[in-house]
């Protein structure tokens, strides 16, 4: 059956290879890599957009604010979770390419008992004080209301969702990117189905909503499991590795390695995903259309942005492969055409999005009076989103080599040096009178902040990926036992 993306991913890559900036061999590797994650995040991110459609479209703007006030909650499971698989894929890529398989299946599951052990208490967070977690970025009564209830149900689903971010890294880092995309995708679009009934033909609301999300994420769950221990699926078919119930399943060394490499990682997505707290505090200032307008902005870049999902994932994936054979210039030379290669994807991506976008801000709006703003949002974003291209890219070798602090550093200069203080410096022109009253100038720093906030990280990461520091520290994560030692 003909593959449409991997055959767009492809005509992309053999422009870029006719110019001499890349190599085709290595874009078609990246792309049998790349492809099927980024179907993982275009399932996942449809997912999310179409949760705040179903709820604007069944229960309105202040739905849609409450749930955009909630989902920053739910990213810290996210942020914690990618954060540790991180550590995953660096160790398993390793330990893939030099074939120590033992040592593979002590941090896969080291790694599941490291992120159960932080979300486990994230959950209990979420489901004991929801309403005043919500308070804490909201301020309409209503919004908040609608954002306690589906948090409260999301807190069910926080450690499932985790360690299905260590499950789908594992096998990414085994060079099998096809498995966590059908598992994931099909969760999804579980979601979506689920979701559908329980909005419009039950009628539970955002409550319903987040019953849907919790229960993809406890089937895929299952799935991973089932694959790992038997070996293989029903239909997918079989797994690279299994793990082997019979050894130990965690060791001191691989829980510090775990910490050592994951920790930065962690701070890093909890660094973006934290600031979103604030943000949205800000944000609400401007009043509820405001609010649903950037929410709708978000999930489109968030969309926008799936093909992170495969390149900065088959990046540390291959690159880490080449590093666990020692074979340092190889690995350098793959961190660079494969972030060249992403970024280009990426313009193209957020190019096609910018002449569709007011029909795209209508798939969320239906009121002619928010739509220009929605509209106008969803533009900045597709400026925004290349960025997190070349910020992906970049990271890709450093998290699979270990130097991971740099990534946190970007996020935290651009997120909390420039980003926040302009969109508060927005939020201090606001007029008294009417709620929601702002001047141009006020939104034109809620404009200026989605694009900081990206911009900047990129800067960073890509100056500490050309540094090439990141091959030297490698060194000390390496598996002892390598091909031709």
């Amino acid at each position: 059956m003909p593959n449409p993306l991997r055959w767009l991913l492809l005509s992309i890559g053999s422009l870029l290879a006719r110019a001499g900036i890349v190599d085709a061999r290595r874009v078609e590797r990246t792309t049998d890599l790349a492809w099927p994650r980024i179907v993982t995040g275009i399932a996942r991110m449809s997912k999310s957009a179409a949760d705040v459609a179903m709820v604007g479209i069944a229960l309105g703007p202040a739905a849609i604010a409450g749930v955009g006030f909630a989902t920053p909650f739910w990213s810290i499971a996210f942020a914690v979770g990618g954060g540790v698989a991180g550590a995953t894929i660096s160790l398993v890529s390793q330990r893939y390419g030099a074939r120590a398989t033992e040592q593979l299946s002590l941090a896969v599951t080291t790694s599941a008992l490291v992120v159960v052990a932080i979300t486990v208490p994230l959950g209990v967070l979420y489901w004991t004080v929801p309403e005043r977690l919500i308070g804490l970025v909201g301020n309409d009564a209503a919004s908040i209301a609608y954002g306690a209830a589906y948090l409260r149900v999301l807190a069910l689903g926080v450690p499932f969702a985790a360690v299905n971010l260590i499950a789908s890294r594992t096998l990414v880092g085994a060079d099998d990117a096809w498995t966590p995309m059908t598992v994931r995708a099909g969760g999804a679009i579980a979601n979506v189905a689920i979701n559908a009934v329980l909005l419009f033909v039950l009628e539970w609301g955002v409550v319903g909503a987040a019953i849907g999300t919790v229960l993809a994420n406890v089937l895929v769950l299952a799935a991973f499991v089932t694959g790992f221990t038997v070996g293989r699926l029903p239909v997918i078919g079989e797994f690279p590795v299994t793990i082997d119930r019979s050894r130990p399943y965690t060791s001191l060394e691989d829980i510090r390695n775990v910490i050592d490499i994951g920790t930065p990682l962690v701070c890093t997505n909890v660094a973006r995903r934290a600031a979103q707290f604030p943000m949205l505090a800000i944000v609400a200032l401007f009043g509820p259309n405001v609010v649903a307008a950037y929410v709708v902005a978000r999930r489109v870049r968030d969309l926008m942005d799936t093909p992170g999902w495969g390149f900065s994932l088959a990046s540390s994936s291959l690159v880490g492969q080449e590093l666990g054979t020692g074979d340092e210039s190889d690995a350098d030379t793959y961190g660079r055409e494969v972030l060249w290669f992403g970024t280009a994807v990426y313009l193209c991506s957020a190019a096609a999005v910018l002449v569709v976008a007011e029909q795209v801000g209508r798939l969320f709006v239906d009121d002619p009076s928010i739509l220009p703003l929605v509209t106008t949002f969803i533009v900045v974003a597709c400026v925004s989103v290349v960025f997190r291209g070349v910020s992906g890219g970049a990271t890709g070798p450093l998290r699979a080599s270990g130097d991971t602090r740099w990534p946190f550093y970007g996020q935290v200069l651009g997120l909390y040096v420039f980003a926040l203080p302009v969109a508060a410096l927005g939020a201090v022109s606001i007029p008294l009178g009417p709620v929601g009253a702002v001047t141009p100038l006020g939104i034109g720093a809620l404009y200026a902040a989605l694009i900081l906030e990206t911009l900047v990280p990129a800067v960073v990461t890509y100056h500490r990926f050309a540094a090439g520091h990141w091959k030297v520290i490698s060194r000390g994560y390496r598996p002892e036992s390598t091909p031709g030692d």
